[in-house]
């Protein structure tokens, strides 16, 4: 509301001075700035003896003329306090009262129109309808105010600020009650695959293995991501922290046999058998230590040898519980390898904190922890405990993870113990994400999610990322060489004939591709490539080069990273010698090629992916064991016909003899 005062004759500058001063807060900015105050434009006051009474008299002045003017308490009646009317002989100053105000579109741009209200009292919920309409409007009006030539500097901040906030929380709401409901659509993945490209029982396994409702996993807001020239200090960050000299106490006597495998441990061709073979059996825990000393992790979180050697111990224990076939700890280390080929060689790891590589790394090392052997639909349909345990959901996931964290909490497993709260609870909510990711029944929907996300101009979200590599991961051995391949594909096929075999006994039905008899093998590979794997990692790969570009900065402004690699080396210390690989076990920069030569490659927005030809060997190589195995089973037939005709005609035979004689030879009478 406006304050119109006389000025005195005999003012105090004191008294001037308070009455007229004008102050720089937001609370008592002009809205139209007045022209400057001059003594024509102010009557005068009754003479006064003292400024004290003056001051009296302004203030019974200015109550006389609130009541006059506000007629009513309620908002809809009360004058805008935010105008500032300026008349012939006064001026007014502006009150501001934020979330309860009115703004006038006559006062912003002299159009006469209709108040705008800016207010946010009894706002409805950001996820209701109402929200959404009254977001919509207030947007609008000051849409159209800016447009009509004002500014939005004219208008309340506190209330322009609201409501920008308020808009913003019913965007957010809606655009995620939009992703639910495409999450929650009922529909069949496999509608698209003809019946007459893939046999029935490999549908079947298909569609029974690799579909369900994906249970939408949160997690909290993303931090901001980096800009350009931080990604280029982050690079250097890391190079510099890769160069860092480990402590020889975090670095294991490797044997020289051992070493000379993991020397191709950055390579997707990596024989993780060989290895395997070479440490008598150790696999998992070579490959774990080497992959956190490469990151330096061992020294950035403080783990202990002891802790390590203890619960990587302790993790091969768990994955030979069962002696399974395929889910065993050589399946373990060739994910937890494979995972590092994505994270070093494509430069993934330049976009993640130390903390989510480390995540990304024990996700991997511990996806299938103690793993039973069978499926999670055998669990709940022999209503083993695990099902009755976790409710049918992820069965193996769910286990894999609880044990797995049972087992850090024991002081001599502890590898997590000098990890801040914080931190703790950042990186069990990432690799919580990443193994219930890894449930083949969620797959379709997860790679339809991550599809639709490569299509929206929105940054993607680091633990959706990270699920789909590891995920990729776990299935990822069709993608490897033929010899890798074929060795998986043995040990997984046999695993299913043994829960077969378990079906059997409990009366329970064959599950897809478990009945040893009828089981057609090349032609399940053959599926598995085409409908799972390949799109699969063909996304995977979109993903990368999506989440990866930005971090080139625009126009090719980043510095080279060989420049930035030397500027890097420069900077360290002369005496500080570079660090060491595990499996190396000397002073050397042993990897210094290799990280720049694969982030240079994301210059041209692209990288490298091995799985195509890969794909494309193992299919023809199937495709021949097909051929081969339907010319054995031709001649089989025609061996096991030959050999009933046989049994028929001797069978016929003997009913032509007399009784008795049925096992001499027929002689010559008996044959005419």
């Amino acid at each position: 509301m406006g304050i119109c005062v006389g000025r005195p004759a005999s003012l105090s500058s004191a008294t001037e001075q308070y009455l007229f001063k004008k102050t720089p807060s937001r609370s008592s900015k002009v809205a139209n700035a007045p022209e400057p105050i001059r003594p024509s434009d102010f009557t005068a006051f009754p003479p006064a003896n003292a400024d004290g009474a003056l001051l009296k008299n302004a203030a019974a002045d200015l109550a006389a003329k609130s009541s006059t003017t506000v007629s009513s308490n309620s908002p809809s009646e009360q004058l805008p306090p935010t105008l500032l009317k300026r008349h012939s002989t006064s001026s007014g100053l502006r009150q501001r009262k934020p979330s309860t105000q009115k703004i006038s579109s006559e006062a912003v741009n002299g159009l006469g129109a209709e108040a705008i209200g800016l207010s946010l009292k009894d706002a409805p919920l950001p996820s209701s309808t109402e929200a959404i309409h009254l977001a919509i409007a207030r947007l609008r009006q000051m849409v159209q105010l800016i447009g009509d030539g004002s500014s939005l500097l004219d208008l309340p901040l506190e209330d322009v600020k609201a409501n920008l906030e308020f808009s913003a929380k019913v965007l957010e709401n809606v655009y995620e009650e939009e992703h639910r409901r495409v999450n929650e659509e009922d529909e069949d993945e496999l509608s698209d695959v003809q019946p007459s490209q893939v046999p029935n029982e490999v549908r079947e396994w298909l569609a029974s293995t690799f579909t369900r409702k994906l249970s939408v996993v949160k997690r909290p807001n993303e931090k901001p991501k980096f800009r350009s020239v931080a990604n280029a200090i982050r690079a250097g960050i890391f190079v510099e922290r890769i160069y860092r000299r480990m402590s020889s106490s975090q670095v294991l006597h490797i044997p020289p046999k051992i070493v000379m495998q993991l020397r191709s441990i950055d390579e997707w061709t990596f024989d993780v058998f060989a290895l395997n073979e070479a440490s008598n059996g150790q696999a998992l825990r070579y490959v774990a230590n080497e992959v956190l000393t490469r990151y330096d992790l061992l020294t950035k979180y403080k783990i202990s040898n002891y802790a390590l050697e203890n619960y990587m111990v302790a993790v091969e224990a768990g994955y030979s519980k069962y002696n399974n076939p395929y889910h065993n700890l050589i399946h373990a280390a060739d994910v937890t390898q494979t995972m590092h080929w994505f994270l070093y060689q494509t430069g993934l790891a330049h976009w993640l904190s130390d903390l989510e590589i480390f995540a990304s790394l024990i996700g991997a090392i511990i996806h299938d922890y103690e793993h039973t052997g069978t499926t999670n639909n055998f669990h709940v349909q022999s209503r083993s405990n695990l099902a009755m345990l976790y409710n049918d959901r992820s069965v193996l996931e769910n286990f894999h993870l609880s044990a797995s964290f049972a087992l850090m909490q024991k002081e001599e497993h502890n590898i997590l113990a000098n990890l801040s709260k914080e931190e703790y609870k950042e990186f069990r909510s990432l690799v919580i994400d990443m193994v219930l990711a890894t449930d083949m029944s969620i797959h379709f929907q997860q790679i339809k999610n991550m599809r639709t996300l490569l299509g929206m101009p929105e940054n993607i979200d680091k633990s959706k990322a990270l699920q789909l590599v590891l995920h990729s991961c776990d299935i990822s051995h069709p993608a490897k060489p033929w010899d890798l391949h074929y060795k998986f594909t043995l040990g997984v096929l046999e695993e299913f004939f043994q829960q077969g075999d378990r079906e059997q006994e409990l009366g329970l039905p064959f599950s897809p591709l478990c009945d040893r008899q009828t089981t057609v093998i090349a032609q399940s590979q053959i599926g598995f490539i085409d409908f799972i794997v390949e799109p699969s990692m063909a996304i995977t790969g979109d993903m990368l080069e999506k989440i990866l570009k930005p971090l080139q900065g625009e126009d090719s402004e980043d510095a080279e990273p060989l420049e930035l690699l030397n500027v890097v080396n420069e900077a360290r210390p002369r005496t500080a010698p570079p660090v060491r690989s595990a499996s190396e076990g000397v002073n050397a920069f042993v990897h210094k090629n290799n990280v720049w030569r694969h982030t240079a490659a994301k210059a041209s927005h692209d990288i490298k992916k091995p799985w195509v030809q890969h794909f494309q060997e193992n299919k023809v190589k199937w495709r021949e064991e097909q051929v081969q195995s339907d010319a054995e089973r031709r001649l089989k037939g025609r061996k096991d016909s030959d050999k009933e005709d046989s049994i028929d005609a001797n069978i016929i035979h003997e009913e032509e003899v007399p009784d008795g004689s049925a096992s001499r030879p027929l002689s010559p009478k008996h044959t005419k």
